[in-house]
């Protein structure tokens, strides 16, 4: 039997703690169907309970390794690992509690999280046993054919709270999403965008990006010296089931590794820069079949003086379809902190966001 843990379970606004008993089990993961996987083992999610209407504790399991998100070179687990998580508690809640048909389409719209404790991040020698304590809202809710729904949770790791995070998305049934989806696009097949479409780009060696595999690389780069991201629909985990856009989570990797490709090439770069937050905005789909331009701008730190914050822009023909706002923080503090310069890596473009 799983360790009872005494769980946070404070609401962002509230305050208190309780001891949660019960069924919050972490045993095996949930139906792939219920998460929008197809493949079994990219399921995180174990299990969840309603405290009330609108809160939600979801338990979730955080493999020690894997494919794509695995730890960093210190132990700590992947930061990605919580949007994916949240993306994986939301649509469980949806379809198991919130009365969301199966057939219907998710579409993200923003999401964010922000990391408050690394070290509790740590992979050991068991899984991680993680726990949401999930806030439900219904917002611009018009159903059944359009439902609008956002969670806001508090993330914890064996019970020491670790991270915030939310998502917000819209469901729809299929007639609906295809109106939208291809909405001013009349003269263009839809199933044309799933094949997918060259890329004038070179793609970037792994370790320079920050991955250990060569085909996790999604950043590219062309002769002109703009960044792109390369579309791999072969992936068997950023595109996990086929579709006709790219999806949120190809797109925050592919910043992600924008991010980390000019921190750690920088002259005065420290020997490691954590990811601390993140806030992610989708105004438009992503079609498959067009390059997409990823421009980096740096902006001034919102909190502290350590902090590096990277605002990525990804550009498709001359449309914004994603802004990620990043914010790194140097494992070791540097002694005094720096002007961030991008001399000879700058970007491409200049497109603001």
């Amino acid at each position: 039997m799983d360790q009872l843990y005494e769980l946070s379970t404070r609401v962002p606004g509230e305050t208190g703690t309780a001891v949660v008993d019960a069924s919050l089990k972490f045993l095996q993961p949930v139906s792939r169907q219920l998460v929008h996987r197809a493949a079994v083992a990219e399921v995180f999610i174990t299990d969840a309970l309603q405290v009330s209407q609108d809160r939600f504790l979801v338990g979730a399991q955080w493999p020690r390794d894997h494919a794509l998100y695995y730890p960093d070179a210190q132990g700590m687990s992947d930061p990605l690992l919580l949007t994916e998580t949240v993306r994986q508690a939301l649509v469980y809640l949806a379809h198991e509690y919130c009365g969301i048909p199966l057939g219907h389409r998710f579409v993200g719209s923003d999401t964010h999280f922000e990391i408050t404790d690394h070290e509790a991040l740590a992979v050991g020698d068991t899984p991680l046993h993680v726990t949401l304590d999930v806030q439900w809202s219904w917002v611009a809710n018009r159903p059944p054919r359009r439902f609008g729904m956002r969670v806001d949770a508090v993330v914890s790791v064996a019970g020491r709270e670790c991270a915030r995070a939310g998502l917000s998305v819209y469901a729809v049934d299929e007639e609906l999403y295809r109106r939208l989806r291809w909405r001013g696009r009349q003269g263009q097949d839809p199933d044309e965008a799933a094949r997918g479409g060259h890329c004038a780009a070179t793609r970037l060696p792994a370790a320079d990006v920050g991955r250990l595999r060569a085909k996790d690389s999604v950043l590219g780069r062309t002769e002109a010296g703009e960044w792109q991201l390369l579309v791999d629909l072969h992936h068997a985990v950023l595109f996990d089931h086929p579709g006709d856009h790219i999806p949120l989570m190809v797109t925050l990797e592919g910043a992600r590794q924008l991010g980390h490709r000019l921190l750690h090439h920088r002259h005065d770069a420290p020997a490691q820069a954590v990811l601390r937050a993140v806030q992610v905005d989708c105004p438009a789909f992503a079609d498959l079949h067009e390059p997409v331009r990823l421009c980096a701008e740096l902006q001034p730190p919102a909190t502290a003086s350590d902090v590096t914050r990277l605002r990525i822009a990804a550009v498709q023909r001359e449309d914004t379809v994603a802004t990620v706002t990043m914010e790194w923080l140097p494992r070791v503090m540097p002694a005094a902190p720096e002007e961030v310069t991008f001399s000879s890596d700058r970007v491409g473009s200049v497109a603001a966001v």
